[in-house]
């Protein structure tokens, strides 16, 4: 495995996001609804503006777990399927390159897209906290900018493997939007229900460690329970041990949702 090979494939991949000013795109949806957040997500507590940086990352954690995953499976779903149904993909393996050459370049150029947009589209945030409140207030702001960019290169490893399985670019779309489903809005619910519908006596004590099996689960965790303050805006402070909510294990975890499906990737696609 040649490591010029991989940059070559991921500058490519990086410069056709450029072209097509997808990159643009996604940080002025990150900025717009960012700002708009920061400044109206404390109305509910009959606050409006910069009050606090706990506030604002509480409110920025909703949007990132409904956008982030959705970006990310919609930029990498065809990664793989659509280059085999254009009939390029036969045309890039004749030439001196490995099917592992070519996956990590695809990914790493699309993660480098992913991540320039993510934290872009957060900068400008960023810059109003530390006009407000200083270093102090950047230091947990860019801990959660970091989470995102994880959670976001998460879910575009589970695009690439299933841009790998998909024998079609319809069917790749299909488990992409189904797998967004999944983790952002039926996982919690069916844990809920399981928990309520047996009144806690089955289950309660590993409810706390089947969410690591959502990686939306586990952002939600790590910035929930980075600062005190924010820990008691959520529920699940009463669900989650202080001793899982560590902030190296849970950045572990999203580490380990981001290498074991694109190792998977690489096992199918090689196979």
């Amino acid at each position: 495995m040649e490591l010029s090979q991989i940059l070559t494939l991921a500058t490519k991949e990086f410069r056709d996001r450029i072209r097509n000013r997808w990159v643009l795109a996604v940080a002025l949806v990150f900025t717009v609804f960012s700002l708009v957040i920061t400044y109206l997500g404390g109305a509910q507590q009959g606050q409006i503006g910069l009050k606090s940086i706990e506030l604002t990352i509480t409110s920025l954690v909703s949007l990132v777990i409904y956008l982030i995953p959705l970006i990310a499976l919609l930029l990498g779903f065809d990664a793989i399927v659509g280059e085999r149904e254009r009939g390029s993909l036969d045309l890039l393996l004749s030439f001196p390159i490995t099917r592992m050459e070519l996956l990590l370049g695809k990914y790493l150029g699309l993660a480098a897209a992913l991540t320039l947009s993510t934290v872009a589209g957060f900068s400008l945030v960023a810059l109003l906290l530390y006009q407000q409140f200083n270093w102090a207030g950047l230091f947990h702001y860019l801990g959660f900018i970091i989470s995102s960019v994880l959670l976001g290169l998460a879910f575009l490893s589970l695009a690439v493997f299933m841009s790998v399985i998909a024998r079609e670019r319809t069917r790749a779309s299909g488990l992409a939007i189904a797998l967004w489903f999944f983790f952002v809005l039926v996982f919690d619910l069916l844990l809920l229900g399981a928990l309520v519908g047996t009144g806690g006596s089955y289950g309660g004590d590993i409810f706390a460690y089947l969410l690591l099996l959502n990686p939306t689960d586990v952002f939600r965790i790590l910035n929930v329970f980075s600062m005190d303050d924010v820990r008691t805006l959520y529920g699940l402070s009463s669900i989650v041990p202080p001793a899982l909510a560590k902030p190296w294990l849970m950045g572990s975890v999203m580490f380990a949702w981001i290498f074991v499906p694109l190792a998977l990737a690489r096992w199918r696609f090689s196979s």
